[in-house]
Formats: C-alpha cells, structure tokens, sequence
C-alpha cells in the first residue's frame, strides 16, 4: 500500500457557524481564513487582531503561514500587517489575523465570515546551524551588494 503523501493538519472549530479552512479552487495552496468577528480598519494604517474561530494541530516538522489576500490588498489596500504571520507547530491557540489598512481614505469593515487571509502549511526541513568561518563567504556576481542592488 503506498504511504498517503498529504501533511495531515488538524482543525478545531472554536466557531462551529464558521467554515474550515478550504481553497477558493481546487489545487490553491493558500486555504481561505474567515473572520470570527467584525471590525472596522481606519484609513491611514488603522489595524485590527481578527480571530479566525479556529485552532490547529499542526505535525511536528511543520509550520503555517498567513498571507494576505491579494483581492482586498488590490482592491481595498487591505493586507496582513506582520505577512507572513508565523504559526508554530506547538502553538495551540487560535489563529489570528492582523490586519491593517493602508488606504488613505476609505475605512475598510470586515464582517463576520469574510475571507481575511490565507493559510500556507509547509513541511520543514531539519535545521543545523553551524559556525562558518569568514573565508566560507566565498565571492559571488552578487557579493555584498543589498537593497536595490540591481536597480528597478
């Protein structure tokens, strides 16, 4: 019997009038997030903590991201203020989102069940950290160059 490949998450619903985490199509990777209450965003950088009426279980060697909407960052410059929002495996809490919106004008109101964010699980590799010495930074087309190196 071949082994099922799928990263098996658990949800707990802490709203059970919320639906679960779910793609808007098939074959998305981000899983739609819904706001368990409203709130309204100032214009200008007003922000909000929107829980999300869910917990998960996530697998040892894994971890969640929470990404915005690229919809209501285009339309309502509406995005998650701290993306990628970093959910530990070990974190049992419920998920949630904070929002900021960065419109200058509008106030944007998000309401109960609204799609806020998205939900990105990933399989971590192990981690070793080891002490390099400086001749291990080899010289490189890109060297120390940082920010903006390469121009517009």
């Amino acid at each position: 019997m071949a082994e099922d490949p799928a990263l098996a998450v658990g949800v707990v619903r802490l709203d059970p009038d919320l639906p679960l985490p779910r793609p808007a199509l098939p074959g998305d990777a981000g899983w739609d997030l819904f706001a368990r209450v409203g709130t309204v965003l100032a214009p200008g950088g007003g922000r909000a903590v929107v829980p999300t009426g869910i917990a998960l279980v996530l697998p040892e060697g894994s971890a969640a991201l929470v990404l915005p909407r690229s919809g209501l960052a285009v339309r309502h410059g509406v995005t998650c203020l701290n993306a990628p929002g970093l959910i530990d495996a070990g974190y049992r809490g419920e998920v949630q989102v904070v929002l900021v919106n960065t419109d200058p004008v509008e106030p944007y109101e998000v309401h109960r069940g609204d799609r806020i964010a998205q939900l990105l699980v990933q399989r971590l590799d192990p981690l070793r950290v080891f002490e390099a010495e400086p001749a291990a930074l080899a010289p490189t087309a890109r060297g120390t160059n940082g920010f903006g190196h390469s121009g517009r």
